[in-house]
C-alpha cells in the first residue's frame, strides 16, 4: 500500500473527496517519483504486479508515476480503496467544514455522519474490507500494489492488529506520510492459533524522502 504524494487538496487546505481532489501538488508529484526511482534502481518489488489505484485523481496520478518501476501494469481503478467519502463539505476548505460541521461535544461513536451525505467510520471499514478481500481472492501469492490513502491504511492497521476503535484503554494513533509504504504479507502463521494470518511487515517506510530529500517530506 503506497499513500498518494501531497495532493493539491492538502496543500490548500480543502476537503479533498471526489469532487475536491485536483490531483497531487508538485510537491506530491516530487514524492512519489522518488519512490518510483527507489524502486527502478532496487530490487524491493520482483516479479509480476498488479497494481491498484483509487479512483480518486490524487491516487490514480500516484499509480501512473509508480507503474515504470513495477512493469508498467495496468491500473484498475477502484473505489474500495478511497479515502472517506465527504458528504455536502467535499470540496470546502477546512475551516468552513470545521464551521458548518463540528465535530461533536460528546463521544464519538463509529456510526457519525459528520456531514449529509458524508460517510461514517464502520461504512468506509466495510468498503475498504471488501476491497482488501477481492484482492486476496483475485491475487493468491502475487504482488499487489495499492495507490490510496492514509485514511484507507488506517482502516487495514485497526483491523489486521485488531485494534477496538471504541476501546477503553489509551490507543497510538497512525500517520502515514505521503508516498510511504505499508506493507502486509498473507499466508501461513508459523506460530499456530496464536495471531492471523496477516503479518505487518512495514509501516510509514519513507525512507526515499530522508537525506538528500529531505526537503520533500
Amino acid at each position: 500500500m503506497v499513500r498518494h504524494g501531497e495532493s493539491l487538496a492538502q496543500e490548500l487546505r480543502i476537503v479533498g473527496g471526489h469532487a475536491g481532489c485536483q490531483g497531487l501538488s508538485e510537491r506530491g508529484r516530487a514524492q512519489v517519483e522518488a519512490l518510483r526511482d527507489r524502486w527502478a534502481q532496487g530490487r524491493e518489488v520482483e516479479g509480476e504486479v498488479a497494481l491498484y489505484a483509487s479512483v480518486m485523481p490524487r491516487a490514480v496520478e500516484t499509480a501512473e508515476i509508480l507503474a515504470p518501476a513495477l512493469g508498467s501494469p495496468p491500473i484498475s481503478e477502484d473505489c474500495d480503496f478511497c479515502e472517506h467519502h465527504p458528504g455536502e463539505g467535499d470540496g470546502l476548505p477546512w475551516e468552513t467544514f470545521d464551521e458548518l460541521y463540528p465535530r461533536p461535544d460528546g463521544e464519538w461513536t463509529p456510526d457519525l455522519r459528520r456531514d449529509p451525505g458524508g460517510e461514517t467510520w464502520n461504512e468506509m471499514a466495510a468498503r475498504v474490507r471488501a476491497g482488501f478481500d477481492r484482492l486476496v481472492e483475485r491475487h493468491p501469492g502475487q504482488t499487489v500494489v495499492v495507490a490510496c490513502h492514509g485514511g484507507v491504511i488506517v482502516q487495514t492497521m485497526i483491523r489486521w492488529l485488531a485494534i477496538d476503535p471504541l476501546g477503553d484503554g489509551e490507543r497510538a494513533w497512525f500517520s502515514p506520510e505521503n508516498s510511504s509504504i505499508t506493507e502486509w504479507r498473507y499466508g501461513t502463521n508459523p506460530y499456530g492459533d496464536r495471531s492471523g494470518t496477516w503479518e505487518l511487515a512495514r509501516f510509514n517506510d519513507h525512507a526515499h524522502l530522508l537525506g538528500a530529500r529531505r526537503s520533500l517530506v
